[in-house]
């Protein structure tokens, strides 16, 4: 488990990024695999999240995971949160309410923790490139604006992630993000015929230019095997027919 430097100071914030070990999978979900909606046994992936949930010190019917769709749609939770009820489709969650646990599930993708320290509310956002594109980090800090908090106190952690070295993309990729904002050409590097996009450094500028200062972020590529991340371009290079997910969570205790 990755902590950050910035929230640990917190004694009211548990969090942390988790990777692929010290959990019961096998194969190649071995072996914290925390996608519910990866092919592997149902029973191993339950077992993981408990083992989540005791690292965080939160209750496992107390964790809130999302139906991850690639999207700008977030949720803010209220007190009154009906735990049995069917999954949410979004990419993002925001509470003040104290012990229920925010997660999101990455494999490659970019897991975001941000934390109000005077307003003491969290939130997590799973973001790859379309969720980025489609200003899913814009519309939470916008929310969080609108309901007290200002900007400069927000406190913004992007978790591991892909790679730019290992994330090559298409052409019509690249035009797709000039067309928005020619600006965005300082995240793609055209290396021997190929183009390759910095996921993570795109959200970075974004949270920047929505005057989040406060930033940190945990260099750790997923696809690279020695850092033990599930990556989902690593399994199709790998020519492997499914991948596990990696975990992110937030908590106010």
């Amino acid at each position: 488990m990755i902590k950050s430097k910035k929230l640990s100071k917190f004694t009211n914030i548990k969090h942390g990024f988790f990777n692929k070990k010290g959990g019961k999978s096998k194969g190649i979900y071995k072996s914290l695999n925390c996608g519910i909606g990866s092919s592997d046994s149902k029973k191993n992936v339950k077992n993981n999240l408990n083992i989540v949930c005791k690292k965080i010190n939160c209750s496992s019917r107390k964790l809130i995971l999302l139906n991850q769709i690639h999207s700008n749609k977030f949720y803010f939770i209220k007190k009154n949160f009906k735990f049995n009820k069917k999954k949410l489709n979004g990419d993002a969650l925001i509470t003040n309410v104290k012990n229920i646990a925010l997660g999101v599930l990455t494999a490659d993708c970019v897991p975001i923790l941000i934390y109000d320290k005077y307003l003491k509310i969290i939130s997590i956002i799973h973001a790859g490139w379309k969720g980025a594109y489609m200003d899913i980090i814009k519309k939470v800090i916008k929310f969080l604006i609108s309901n007290g908090s200002n900007s400069r106190d927000l406190i913004a952690i992007i978790g591991p992630s892909i790679s730019q070295k290992n994330y090559e993309i298409q052409k019509d990729f690249k035009e797709k993000f000039l067309k928005k904002d020619k600006k965005n050409k300082i995240f793609f590097k055209f290396i021997k015929n190929k183009t390759y996009f910095s996921l993570n450094k795109y959200i970075y500028s974004q949270l920047k230019e929505l005057g989040v200062n406060k930033l940190e972020l945990i260099n750790k590529d997923t696809f690279d095997p020695k850092n033990n991340f599930f990556s989902a371009r690593r399994s199709i290079h790998d020519k492997e027919n499914d991948y596990g997910r990696n975990i992110s969570i937030i908590m106010i205790k």
